[in-house]
């Protein structure tokens, strides 16, 4: 059982939610905070003091004061009126994510929102009730309005679930669960959406996912080495101690252990002097990739413990702020960081490819076809990593440089972090296919070396890779070994190599 107090929540902890099927329940601390900030908005109420969002209209309508009989009709047309998103919805994790990252942002108690409300989304989280949110309509400040919305209207028994395999109304689920819908009072509606918990929680999978892939990078790397007879001495650790990034010394170093009795790997001068950059270079172009990477996890897990909409009220009610917390620029320039780390693993993935069929650039038969001429073997392979390394290319543009101004020039600058937070996600399920290519071309490649002369790691993993996709003795179609490796290689356990 996981405990969201608003301060504390890690990412292997959404890891445990998210795909290990643990609970969560919020700490008695606070809920009291949350409380506590729900009284100060009904003060504020009961006062008639104008206040954005609370007896105001929304963006450029804050001038707009609301009578307090109009309180539950001004949220309420909020949530519908924000329910904009387009496209197909959000993965069921992720959707589950902004679930538990919004109520663990409402446990801070900066938002004024009442316990009840937490509690229904924790409901919604615990029984697997996932919203059906589209991917498409947030500029990402003031948050992300619409994604959120979708969220909100499941609590008030409208819009769509996904529950039990199947899409269903949210209304039919809770009526079946036996939970009754709020009615959202004062504030709450604004609390729901003004936050950025749609990116983060993308960036959350995405990073999740990426970190898999990441670790699988260096192992299939390390095959290849094998396959093509690699100089193992560019992986020595005094060449990683002298320019001194940890990242990079790491990469080497899980290398150096993965290979350290392969009878494959060779020393320089023994066959050649140099190996190409593609090999020579893994632990400097993955090492930068993991730096990127572990800024990325930094700034997710500040943002998962953030106070993100707007206003928040501080000192019970005493201040009440409007600022700008919603704005996802943090998380926007995390995301874009984390299209040019992954997109780089593919790219130096692919010209590995390149190295392992080429006949001009190995001794190994041409294109690893069991018949050259008569059968192509992975010659079209490497195309398909091509072509997913160039469409990376484009997706890698980073979404954080633009911004198109909203609510009638009143938010005028947006972070656009949610389109990074998607690109990335599509850019690391792109990568995965990458390597499940190289995957296939490395055991290909060391079955011509030898596999008994293996190291004992990367023998293990060439075992449990060839459960998945058999060796290429005629050609075939290999559209379904590539899905087949690019799914082991998520689900792959590394602590059993």
């Amino acid at each position: 059982m996981i405990t969201l107090t608003g301060n504390r929540l890690t990412m292997e902890q959404m890891k445990d939610v998210l795909f290990r099927k643990q609970k969560v329940r919020v700490s008695q601390e606070s809920m009291e905070a949350a409380a506590k900030s729900r009284e100060a908005v009904e003060r504020i109420v009961s006062g008639s003091n104008i206040v954005y969002g609370i007896t105001t209209g929304f963006g450029k309508f804050s001038d707009v004061l609301i009578d307090k009989e109009y309180v539950q009709d001004l949220q309420l047309n909020l949530i519908r009126s924000h329910a904009c998103g387009v496209g197909e919805p959000f993965p069921e994790p992720v959707a589950k994510a902004m679930v538990i990252l919004r109520a663990n942002a409402l446990l801070k108690g900066f938002s004024g929102i009442r316990p009840i409300i937490i509690e229904r989304l924790i409901e919604l989280a615990n029984k697997d009730i996932i919203p059906v949110i589209p991917q498409q309509g947030s500029l990402g400040a003031s948050g992300d309005l619409a994604p959120l919305s979708h969220l909100a209207l499941v609590l008030i028994g409208e819009g769509e679930v996904f529950y039990k395999g199947k899409r269903m109304d949210a209304h039919c689920v809770l009526q079946q669960e036996g939970i009754l819908p709020v009615t959202l009072e004062a504030k709450e509606g604004l609390a729901l959406i003004n936050g950025t918990q749609a990116m983060t929680a993308m960036g959350v999978v995405g990073y999740l996912e990426a970190e898999q892939l990441a670790y699988v990078s260096e192992l299939i790397a390390s095959m290849t080495i094998e396959g093509l007879n690699g100089i193992i001495d560019a992986f020595a650790e005094e060449i990683h101690l002298a320019r001194g990034y940890k990242q990079q010394i790491d990469t080497a170093a899980r290398i150096r252990r993965y290979l350290r009795d392969s009878r494959l790997t060779t020393l320089q001068g023994e066959l050649r002097v140099q190996d190409a950059y593609s090999l020579r270079c893994i632990p400097q172009v993955h090492g930068a990739s993991w730096q990127a990477l572990d800024y990325v996890k930094e700034k997710l897990e500040i943002e998962m413990n953030a106070a993100t909409d707007n206003p928040l009220i501080f000192k019970n009610g005493e201040k009440v702020i409007s600022g700008g917390n919603f704005h996802g620029q943090p998380i926007a320039f995390a995301m874009d960081f984390m299209k040019i780390a992954i997109a780089e693993l593919a790219n130096i993935s692919e010209r590995r490819v390149e190295r392992l069929i080429n006949p001009q650039l190995n001794d190994l038969p041409p294109f690893l076809s069991p018949e050259p001429g008569l059968q192509s073997g992975a010659m079209i392979m490497q195309y398909a990593a091509a072509s997913l390394v160039s469409e990376n290319k484009t997706l890698a543009h980073p979404a954080s440089v633009d911004s198109i101004p909203s609510s009638a020039n009143q938010e005028d600058h947006v972070s656009m972090g949610t389109i990074a937070s998607r690109h990335a996600y599509q850019i690391i399920q792109n990568t995965r296919k990458v390597l499940a290519i190289e995957l296939i071309c490395a055991m290909q490649a060391v079955e011509f070396r030898g596999i008994e002369k293996m190291a004992s790691s990367t023998k293990k993993f060439y075992v449990k890779g060839r459960k998945q996709v058999a060796s290429i003795t005629q050609d075939r179609i290999f559209s379904k070994d590539i899905e087949k490796a690019a799914e082991w290689i998520k689900q792959i356990d590394l602590s059993k190599i």
